[in-house]
């Protein structure tokens, strides 16, 4: 089955999707959540699933139940499950997609998470925005 929608990367320029510059758009994405989360994290601080975890953090240094910046997931004292791990890992993998631009097209996709097409894309049910369907397979697995 096809996807009839329009692709809402087509008015981005290709060189600044999965490429150099990107990366490097990635690249200080990761060191900008390397700091923030050594500055803030009061908590145990671990690598899984390819993310760099800062548990501990002040609610106020981060939206929601955490934030992705780069490959850091920056979050309180809550629980981190491998589903949970699984949505921020489409997150980190947009910031290596689309580098720094990933900031000001999240916020441009807008704060409804279930209107937001790159929280769509990671997994409502897996970012804890919807509850979890009982005895169902995700489409994306």
């Amino acid at each position: 089955m096809t996807d009839d929608r329009p692709d809402p990367d087509r008015f981005i320029p290709a060189v600044l999707l999965d490429s150099p510059v990107s990366y490097l758009g990635y690249l200080y994405g990761c060191a900008l959540g390397r700091v923030w989360g050594g500055l803030w994290s009061t908590g145990r601080v671990e690598r899984r699933g390819g993310l760099v975890i800062f548990r501990g953090m002040p609610s106020w240094t981060f939206a929601r139940g955490g934030v992705c910046v780069g490959d850091c997931f920056l979050t309180g004292a809550g629980t981190i499950d491998d589903r949970l791990l699984r949505h921020e890992a489409v997150h980190k993998r947009q910031w290596r997609r689309y580098g720094l631009l990933l900031p000001v097209l999240y916020l441009l996709a807008g704060r409804d998470p279930l209107r937001n097409r790159f929280e769509i894309e990671a997994g409502l049910e897996d970012g804890r925005y919807l509850p979890r369907r009982s005895g169902r397979v995700s489409a994306r697995s």
